[in-house]
């Protein structure tokens, strides 16, 4: 069936997932534009690359769906070719072949050579850095390493991505400079871990170092950390923090519970008294820090005390950001072989009730910022506002700053300094200051 497509060979990718995700479509952008293919980054296109998450259950139903939405597509003649990539694809790939034969090729998160290969193009070794971004123009991802080596009971990750594998610094500044040239002012600095970083190819934590060059790129205005795991974080790296004005005062360091208990299960090589101790000299060493973190419940074999005992120290550690996720059973992981034991209404529950004292704590920590004047970059126009964030923000999960745009005009991507006038939970309300 000829497809009704008037756009020949227009590859079309589709990216789902986290911001590794996002990493990786915009390389395969970036390889297949430097081969001469017409590229686009989820508009139309007669062939459609489909970046998929295999993470946690509603990520896998998202990515099937997906899948099948654009087999149905081709089957109707609408494009003529679907590819899949990404993590759904390296888990399941022999199911899939299986449940969904329309589709013209799997390919697994190592495979990049491959997939290029199948849409007509070779993969280019030069192409340090050379991406296509998909993000806003003022900040982009900038994957560090990949895959883990931790051994947590609950997480895919090791199976889809494999082992810890830092990218060396010399190549990581050469992209930080390329993002610069194209006019990125914000580097957010991605990995599964950020904490382990260097150790394979420097036999040392070398986060710290990683920063110290980061920092002379010319162009870059902030740069922001996130995913780092708790067990021996570098603690030379608050010292850049603190020293460093382009270095944001903020960490995304996920920790998943504090009961004992959980965490031994987990395998988080860690305890609640370890984790609190971390916290404290997070904060006693960058008092202006914001940390963002994110917790499981619902985890098998957490009783009711071991969710009491998480609650009570969500309310005592006042974390700045922070998100909750029910636990996700998931084949092939050390803690499938335990039973899922907490039902599905007490896992949404005891997410909401978790989030329910978070939002009060936002409300408050945003209550004290009224009166006071923060550096913001303006992400986007919506309606009458101008939609920016402070350096203790990240896009897409954290606080944003509205700037009502009938009173001011203001450039996408730029800074500029703004009093704060109104707080909700998590959104401020802001007014220009004026020289």
């Amino acid at each position: 069936m000829r497809t009704k497509t008037l756009k020949k060979n227009k590859i079309n990718v589709v990216t789902l997932g986290c911001s590794k995700n996002v990493y990786d479509s915009e390389v395969l952008m970036g390889q297949l534009k430097a081969n001469g293919k017409d590229v686009a980054h989820e508009e139309e296109g007669n062939i459609v690359v489909i970046n998929t998450c295999g993470f946690i259950n509603n990520a896998k139903e998202e990515s099937v769906n997906t899948i099948l939405e654009y087999v149905k597509k081709k089957d109707e003649g609408d494009v003529d070719k679907v590819f899949v990539t990404g993590c759904l694809s390296e888990r399941y790939k022999p199911d899939l072949i299986k449940e969904i034969p329309n589709v013209d090729e799997y390919f697994g998160t190592t495979e990049l050579p491959g997939l290029l290969k199948a849409l007509g193009a070779d993969y280019k070794h030069e192409l340090i850095g050379e991406r296509l971004t998909t993000t806003p123009k003022n900040y982009a991802y900038l994957k560090i390493a990949e895959g883990c080596d931790r051994p947590c009971s609950f997480c895919a990750i090791p199976i889809m991505r494999g082992k810890h594998r830092s990218t060396p610094i010399e190549e990581i500044v050469i992209e930080a400079e390329k993002l610069a040239a194209n006019g990125v002012k914000e580097l957010i600095l991605i990995a599964q871990d950020l904490t382990y970083y260097g150790l394979d190819l420097y036999k040392k934590r070398n986060l710290a170092e990683l920063l110290e060059a980061l920092v002379k790129v010319e162009g870059v205005e902030w740069i922001r950390l996130h995913y780092a795991f708790p067990t021996g974080f570098p603690l030379d790296v608050l010292d850049v923090m603190k020293r460093e004005a382009k270095v944001c005062n903020y960490l995304d360091i996920p920790l998943q519970h504090i009961s004992d208990d959980i965490l031994k299960s987990m395998r988080r090589g860690t305890t609640k008294e370890k984790t609190t101790k971390l916290i404290s000299q997070f904060r006693e060493a960058v008092p202006e820090m914001t940390i963002r973190t994110t917790l499981i419940v619902g985890y098998p074999g957490e009783t009711e005390a071991h969710f009491q005992e998480l609650k009570q120290w969500v309310k005592d550690m006042r974390f700045e950001r922070l998100g909750c996720f029910t636990y996700s059973h998931e084949e092939n992981t050390h803690a499938y072989n335990l039973e899922d034991d907490v039902p599905q209404d007490v896992k949404i529950d005891r997410a909401n009730q978790i989030m329910e004292i978070q939002s009060q704590i936002s409300w408050e920590l945003n209550q004290q910022k009224i009166g006071q004047e923060f550096k913001v970059v303006i992400d986007r126009k919506e309606g009458n506002y101008f939609v920016g964030r402070t350096e203790f923000d990240s896009p897409d999960v954290d606080n944003e700053v509205l700037i009502d745009a009938t009173k001011t005009y203001l450039k996408t991507g730029e800074y500029t300094t703004v009093k704060i006038i109104e707080a909700e939970d998590f959104d401020l309300y802001a007014e220009v200051v004026t020289a």
